[in-house]
């Protein structure tokens, strides 16, 4: 399937901040979409294209940025700026010229915001939206609310809707289906789980050996997709720089840079701490997580009859595809949201912290079709720590039913994250 199909629900937000804004970038991972959702805009708003994979225009704007600028359309679309970072010095005069909102469409597989130089030039002036791999929802056309209902949650009842006529169905097997098929547009549209782990491998080759080229020079360059493949083997787990440098012969400092190149180019991230002086012995040590885990499990050379049979590495993937789904619904919701995760030196955890303002809600996940009292133990202690702050706790399950389980403390089908799947 084409991803020209599948409506991005980041079009309504590309839409608007062109209203107001000279220059909008779309920033995310290679083969996200990010180039048919802004030639789709920018065919609908007479936008023209240059894209800096074209090795003429590259080095045109590498040679005379500020004539290469200059020159251009009154709108236009640059595709993958990354590989100019030269251009955003004039692109930056330009806008200081002519303030007209919607001038530049910008797209990039960087991160340019952690590139120093880059950091500071279009403050103001460029507004920007993290493109993902896509959603179940946007796969299945359907528009969550999830973190409507997750605030507004009342003592025993959360507003969240059957999205099938049978309800919630358990999805079994088909969850390790869910998380070997990842979230790539180009992944998704290949037949076989064979062919989607062959796009995976020759992605992971091509981004490595071209955009961290773009981006840094490294001498190791072999390290990375081994590097890379260990971390999809620590995904949501604690983040421990010793065990992913001990197979390799640099230092931990290295890898720490060479781990912040793959944050660089969406490839993986970090998910920070909560922190509350409302509670002691808190752990102060980020979660890992892998941007999809379709591109986790090809890494890791599992497909879904593996997945299915280890069960602890079946609960990680679970994990970052909950907190991935969730971030990328974060990126259409009205409201600000910062993600977090709980845990102190006993062992005591909350999965994902979601916060809204003042408020906060928890989440936990599991992979099991049954769920107990003993599943909310973190989130009992996140609730009594918060207080009138709390909105809600949501453990996952592969069951059927919301159930409530105390105040405000909901089981929730995983099935609510999946309609495409659902169906």
């Amino acid at each position: 399937m084409d991803s020209n199909l599948y409506h991005r629900f980041s079009q309504s937000t590309l839409l608007e901040a062109l209203q107001d804004t000279p220059a909008v970038l779309i920033h995310g991972a290679r083969q996200c979409g990010k180039t048919t959702l802004a030639r789709f805009v920018g065919k609908q708003l007479d936008y023209d294209y240059i894209s800096f994979d074209d090795d003429n225009q590259l080095q045109s704007a590498k040679t005379d940025p500020v004539g290469f600028v200059i020159s251009l359309p009154e709108r236009i679309i640059l595709d993958e700026v990354q590989r100019a970072p030269e251009i955003f010095a004039a692109i930056k005069s330009s806008i200081d010229r002519n303030r007209q909102p919607g001038r530049f469409i910008l797209t990039g597989s960087a991160n340019v915001l952690l590139l120093p130089q880059l950091a500071d030039s279009l403050a103001g002036r460029m507004e920007i939206i993290h493109l993902r791999p896509l959603t179940q929802t946007e796969i299945a056309g359907y528009r969550p609310q999830f973190f409507q209902a997750l605030f507004n949650a009342e003592q025993n009842t959360i507003p969240l809707e059957a999205n099938t006529q049978r309800g919630y169905p358990r999805l079994g097997p088909g969850i390790a289906q869910l998380l070997c098929r990842g979230g790539y547009p180009a992944a998704i549209a290949r037949n076989s789980e064979k062919r989607r782990s062959v796009w995976y491998r020759d992605y992971i080759q091509t981004i490595i050996q071209r955009d961290v080229q773009d981006i840094a020079s490294i001498r190791n360059l072999e390290i990375l997709p081994k590097l890379l493949s260990l971390a999809a083997g620590q995904t949501a787990r604690l983040f421990n720089a010793a065990d992913l440098a001990s197979p390799f012969a640099v230092s931990r400092p290295t890898i720490r840079e060479y781990l912040t190149l793959l944050e660089q180019i969406f490839l993986l991230e970090q998910l920070q701490p909560w922190h509350s002086n409302r509670l002691s012995r808190l752990i102060k040590t980020p979660k890992m997580h892998l941007s999809d885990t379709g591109l986790a499990c090809a890494l890791l050379g599992v497909n879904s009859q593996d997945l299915w049979q280890d069960k602890s590495l079946l609960g990680q993937l679970l994990e970052t595809f909950t907190y991935q789904e969730l971030r990328k619904y974060a990126d259409w919701h009205d409201q600000p949201l910062a993600f977090y995760h709980f845990r102190n030196k006993d062992k005591v955890e909350v999965d994902i912290i979601v916060e809204q303002g003042r408020r906060l809600a928890g989440i936990e996940i599991k992979a099991a079709a049954t769920v107990t009292k003993k599943d909310f133990r973190g989130l009992d202690k996140l609730k009594q720590a918060c207080g009138e702050t709390f909105a809600a706790g949501v453990v996952f399950y592969d069951g059927e039913s919301i159930l409530p389980f105390g105040e405000k403390l909901f089981a929730v089908p995983i099935s609510l994250l999946t309609p495409s799947a659902s169906k």
